[in-house]
């Protein structure tokens, strides 16, 4: 290694870059299949309503120069195609000034995305995204070696990824502190995965040793990202494991996955695969790499000084580039879980024997007898948003109640993000919404009924609505 390149991590490098435009290629396929009916010209929380009322500085994007549900298919899928390009080595094989186009043409896309995304893009894997995707600009490819500081950076961000994480629950649930969370966390989380209904009945020794394990790996491993090989090498593998441990109990989007791949490129793999060029590339490549570290250094003075402050701020961005950022998950684990369960039928008049029929989800648990499914990194959005609005009525303003009109109105668009449709004819005369209380069954429940979820009506959440002249759904009926 010498003051500007380490060409040891030359294969880490690469792990992380694949790795990484594997996550934008299915970042930008949500938005693609997504977007329009939750933000387009007629989605439920409009982008040009959005524009008209926030200024470009506070949320650049290109859209503001104009924003029509053409333009955003065209910059999705545009998306997808550079990202595949770099999945499949297109990086390695053009000149450095184009690769690093190409990374900067991803980050600027996703960037204007979730700029205008609102609560559907709130999420703190959307921050991450872009701060890795930034710092990916200036990793070079295989025409020069890694940049040091760009790596360093890159395990800055781990650091705080991970030990803010750590801080914001020792700061936030008691039950972090007495080791109890995962008594519950495996059933309230936000969209159980196939095996969270194993997890949930662990032990519950084990699970306090998951928790005490999960505070070590949080707030002790990650110091050894800075320390000397292998040590570095060493906290980078407990991450990886301890993330595929959060893959395989939940669906957690691409959050553990870009984790990661930020282990990955802390990993000195050179004595296994050797070392790669170390040319320090051409002199304009050196000053851009140091003027962008430089920047972030600077930039990194807000969220350290979170990571200190009584007052931690979890997942939240202080500038609206979101070049550096704070990044925590469940300060506070929900001991309750509750669903809200949408319902129509297609009887002209109510009463005590009207036959509902559910609508189901992709994802969010619906039908006590089905299994949950593994969907992550792909993200659910409407099915999240879900999640948040079961817990309090202010997550489902303003988007709920059109939610409801457009089921009423036979939305195909908004159709096709659930699970099926149980009015394939018409669309239906009624649709009501209800609260329920949901918990995993216990084994003996399982065995004796089949179902993995045991449910129990708690109140109604919307009363029956109906369309007082049905009208044609913007996407059509």
């Amino acid at each position: 290694m010498d003051w500007f390149t380490a060409p040891e991590y030359w294969w880490s490098r690469l792990l992380f870059q694949r790795g990484l435009a594997a996550v934008y290629l299915l970042a930008f396929l949500v938005a693609a299949n997504q977007f329009r009916v939750l933000l387009g010209e007629h989605g439920l929380t409009p982008v040009p309503r959005f524009l008209a009322r926030t200024p470009w500085r506070r949320a650049p994007s290109i859209f503001h120069l104009r924003y029509s549900d053409g333009l955003l298919t065209t910059v999705a899928w545009t998306g997808v195609a550079v990202s595949a390009a770099l999945v499949v080595g297109v990086g390695d094989a053009v000149p450095l000034w184009a690769a690093m186009a190409m990374w900067s043409l991803l980050w600027l896309l996703y960037l204007s995305i979730v700029n205008v995304g609102q609560l559907w893009y709130g999420f703190g894997w959307e921050s991450l995204l872009l701060e890795a995707g930034f710092l990916a600009i200036f990793l070079g490819n295989a025409r020069a070696g890694p940049p040091v500081v760009m790596l360093w950076l890159l395990r800055w961000l781990l650091f705080r990824l991970e030990f803010g994480a750590g801080l914001i629950k020792l700061r936030g649930d008691r039950c972090w502190r007495d080791l109890t969370c995962l008594y519950y966390h495996h059933e309230t989380q936000p969209m159980p995965g196939p095996l969270s209904w194993w997890f949930h009945h662990l032990p519950r020794p084990l699970h306090r040793a998951e928790v005490a394990a999960n505070h070590v790996t949080q707030l002790v491993v990650p110091f050894g990202l800075f320390l000397p090989q292998p040590v570095a090498s060493a906290a980078a593998a407990v991450i990886i494991v301890t993330q595929l441990w959060l893959v395989a109990s939940g669906n957690f989007s691409w959050l553990n996955w870009i984790a990661i791949i930020l282990a990955a490129s802390a990993l000195d793999l050179s004595p296994l695969l050797g070392t790669g060029v170390a040319a320090t590339g051409p002199p304009w490549y050196q000053a851009l790499v140091l003027a962008a570290a430089a920047l972030v250094i600077v930039l990194s003075y807000r969220p350290a000084r979170n990571l200190v402050s009584r007052h931690q701020l979890m997942n939240f961005s202080f500038e609206p580039l979101h070049l550096v950022n704070t990044y925590g998950a469940f300060g506070s684990v929900t001991k309750v879980r509750h669903e809200i369960v949408i319902e129509g039928t297609d009887e002209s008049a109510l009463g005590p024997h009207t036959v509902w029929r559910e609508y189901g989800f992709k994802g969010k648990p619906g039908d006590p007898r089905r299994l949950p499914g593994q969907f992550a990194p792909y993200h659910l959005r409407l099915d999240w948003l879900m999640w948040f609005a079961a817990m309090s009525p202010l997550y489902a303003h303003p988007w709920l109640l059109d939610v409801v009109g457009r089921l009423l109105a036979g939305d195909r668009a908004l159709l096709r993000l659930l699970r099926g449709n149980p009015f394939p004819a018409q669309p239906p005369t009624y649709v009501r919404a209800l609260l329920y209380r949901y918990r995993f069954t216990t084994r003996a429940e399982r065995r004796a009924t089949g179902a993995w979820w045991h449910r129990t009506l708690v109140d109604e959440y919307v009363p029956p609505m109906a369309l007082k002249h049905r009208v044609r759904s913007p996407h059509g009926p």
